[in-house]
């Protein structure tokens, strides 16, 4: 996607929003994922992805995207990407999530917005807060007293 000013603020939205996403799948092997992408299990990466999602976002709102990529050198540490679809109301985001050892990266390959505004900052918020409606509420539960 080529980068405008508002691509940065949009990547750190979905960053945030994504990084438990992120973290449950950096809980997976790198050699597992990686042979899943080597030999296209598509389907196995894309349930892996559903079971990390479905703790955090409703159904549907974050998708494997069919495609991905790895780094493994000699000596270096494993890296995979693994392309996303998400899909919160009223918006369709083509990302790529990175995951590395000690971190994860997300970057916003096209983002569509299905009724845009003029105002991009309008369509920021817009896409700030349909993320945080398609999420769980992951709230501490309280104590009932009494």
């Amino acid at each position: 996607m080529k980068k405008c000013p508002y691509s940065s603020q949009r990547e750190r939205i979905l960053a945030e929003a994504i990084s438990p996403v992120a973290t449950e799948l950096r809980l997976l092997d790198a050699s597992d994922l990686i042979s899943l992408l080597r030999f296209e299990y598509y389907g196995s990466i894309a349930d892996l992805v559903a079971s990390a999602a479905e703790l955090f976002f409703h159904p549907g709102t974050v998708n494997f995207g069919l495609g991905g990529n790895y780094t493994l050198e000699w000596g270096g540490k494993p890296e995979v990407v693994l392309d996303l679809e998400i899909k919160p109301h009223g918006v369709t985001v083509y990302a790529q999530l990175t995951l590395a050892e000690e971190h994860a990266g997300i970057e916003i390959n096209h983002i569509a917005f299905h009724e845009p505004s003029a105002d991009p900052d309008v369509n920021t918020a817009f896409f700030e807060r349909s993320l945080r409606e398609s999420r769980y509420n992951t709230r501490p539960l309280q104590t009932l007293a009494g």
